[in-house]
């Protein structure tokens, strides 16, 4: 169990898991990407050069309430 406390209700120890990613090209799990969202020519978001991070989310077993956490730089 995790000293994680949820931001929502309070509660402590939330349960770890992760936010899957499954469109198209997607590697398999979410990432957060530093800067502003622009979009190239075919509608798809532009990454290159920006800083990019996986996510770790934790959920409470008491209410639900997700807390996300980016945690390592890719």
């Amino acid at each position: 169990m995790n000293n994680i406390r949820c931001t929502h209700c309070g509660q402590v120890g939330l349960e770890q898991g992760f936010v899957s990613d499954t469109g198209q090209g997607a590697r398999g799990d979410a990432r957060w990407i530093g800067g502003l969202l622009e979009r190239g020519m075919l509608g798809m978001a532009k990454t290159r050069g920006l800083p990019q991070w996986r996510i770790d989310a934790f959920r409470c077993p008491n209410c639900a309430h997700l807390e996300l956490f980016a945690v390592q730089r890719l």
